[in-house]
């Protein structure tokens, strides 16, 4: 029989008597002609106690300490929870937590060339802010996890056993640069261009005589006759024009009053004064509105038409306060309308209004888009969807990597072999996902992005006992 088959004979008579004990302190049992990675395991016994012999497919032990996601996600609670299909979250225990991996202690004792290493305090195997000089128990009879020189070089690393990172689901993704694209989604009208809005009216009292059978809602045609008036300051105007042809202010009088070219051609090669006087539309499009009315005297500006072009029209868009510092000048938009759901109009962002709604926090975005066919009409609600961000690459991490403290952004660097690193990070935009990282870490860098948080909140517990235990010592 080999002396490694021997050892490992005498090794397991030591745990069937259950006499770990006794070995604690023996270094004159040294002088045994055994290997270093015997007396290593020797040394470790008094520490992992029973749960050396516990079987390997033993179940967890322990009280629970939290509730997990059933399908592996990063969602936990502190008390019993169910899902929104109804399935209930899955309880940790105490064996199942990172903080309580006996597998450590092995790796954690020993240094890479075998020799023992320096026990500094033992720490709560709860997670309480609690330390001991010695090895003791905690009120279930838990032990003290010891920990050792050199563990606490660096607070923030933690170490987990490889059969504990399949257990609590922790995963990594590389970080690397992609284009961030976020859609802003918000509600709009749409509304008449301004520019495309026409009104007939007179710039004298005058008397309607006759309205060409146009009304609310027709479209008509640029230079389409709308209606016949008649108006004494017209009139006087073109008496002077027949009667002085040479005089220049007789025609520019004319054209003031808002006499048209047409006609006061027609006045000059007629050499007569019309009784009444044709109003034309002055653009293409539909009348919106229609005040004129036969035999009725109007005033001089009273809007006897309202037309307007709506082959163009403006979306407005109410943009919450806390997306406007996405929203660009030239971005592109896409708008749909409840009255046509499955059709997508298009256009691009032409003007941010420069003032913002006190009441709903709400700034108005303009967007011009074609409307060629007439389809969309004022007032029409629709969805506007907004595609924000540049477009170029940028260093960024999957959304559910970046712990968000409140005071300050964490990530969770994978450092390899069951190593784990929280870096603070500065963010910037976020879409499709993914959060922009403009400084923390560099491009593939590894970070987890799922149970980042079960192993943010070991290291910052491991930083906390170091801190009690320095403070301990210094007294």
């Amino acid at each position: 029989m080999t002396r490694l088959g021997r050892t490992g004979i005498t090794l397991a008579a030591v745990l069937a008597a259950g006499v770990g004990g006794f070995w604690t302190g023996r270094r004159d049992l040294m002088r045994w002609p055994v290997s270093p990675s015997v007396i290593s395991w020797l040394e470790v016994l008094p520490l992992i106690g029973p749960a050396a012999a516990t079987p390997a497919n033993a179940g967890p032990t322990g009280p629970i300490i939290y509730y997990r996601d059933p399908d592996g996600h990063p969602a936990y609670s502190a008390a019993p929870k169910a899902t929104a299909d109804g399935r209930g979250f899955l309880p940790v225990q105490a064996s199942e937590d990172i903080s309580f991996d006996k597998k450590l202690v092995k790796t954690a004792k020993t240094s890479t060339a075998g020799r023992p290493r320096k026990v500094l305090y033992y720490r709560n195997p709860m997670g309480l802010l609690d330390t001991s000089p010695v090895p003791k128990k905690d009120s279930m009879g838990m032990d003290y996890l010891p920990v050792y020189a050199g563990e606490d070089e660096d607070n923030s690393i933690v170490k987990v056993a490889p059969g504990k990172l399949q257990r609590t689901g922790v995963r990594s993704a590389v970080a690397s640069d992609r284009a961030i694209v976020r859609q802003v989604r918000v509600p709009g009208t749409v509304q008449l261009d301004e520019r495309n809005i026409s009104v007939v009216a007179t710039r004298s009292d005058a008397f309607i005589d006759t309205v060409e059978n146009v009304t609310t809602g027709d479209l008509v045609r640029k230079g389409q006759p709308l209606l016949k008036l008649y108006s004494p300051d017209i009139n006087a105007a073109a008496a002077q024009l027949i009667s002085s042809p040479g005089f220049d202010g007789s025609r520019r009088r004319l054209k003031n009053l808002g006499v048209g070219d047409e006609t006061i051609e027609e006045m000059e090669r007629t050499r007569k004064v019309p009784l009444s006087i044709t109003w034309y539309a002055p653009r293409s499009g539909f009348v919106l509105e229609r005040n004129a009315i036969e035999g009725m005297k109007a005033a001089a500006g009273a809007v006897l038409f309202r037309i307007a072009d709506i082959s163009t029209m403006w979306v407005l868009a109410d943009v919450p306060e806390y997306d406007l510092g996405a929203i660009k000048v030239g971005q592109s938009v896409t708008i749909r309308v409840r009255s046509f759901p499955d059709r997508i109009f298009t256009g691009h962002v032409n003007l941010i209004y420069p003032q913002t709604d006190k009441q709903t926090r709400t700034t108005k975005v303009r967007i011009e888009i074609v409307n060629p066919d007439g389809t969309l009409r004022p007032d029409m609600y629709a969805d506007v969807q907004i595609a924000t961000g540049t477009g170029n690459p940028v260093l960024a991490v999957p959304d559910s990597a970046v712990i968000d403290t409140g005071t300050r952004k964490i990530v969770i660097l994978d450092m390899g072999e069951g190593r784990f690193k929280p870096q603070q990070v500065a963010t910037g935009a976020q879409g499709g996902g993914f959060t922009e990282i403009r400084r923390g870490i560099a491009s593939g860098d590894r970070v987890v992005v799922a149970a980042n948080f079960l192993i943010d909140a070991e290291s910052n517990l491991k930083s906390a006992l170091s801190g009690m235990a320095a403070a301990e010592g210094a007294q």
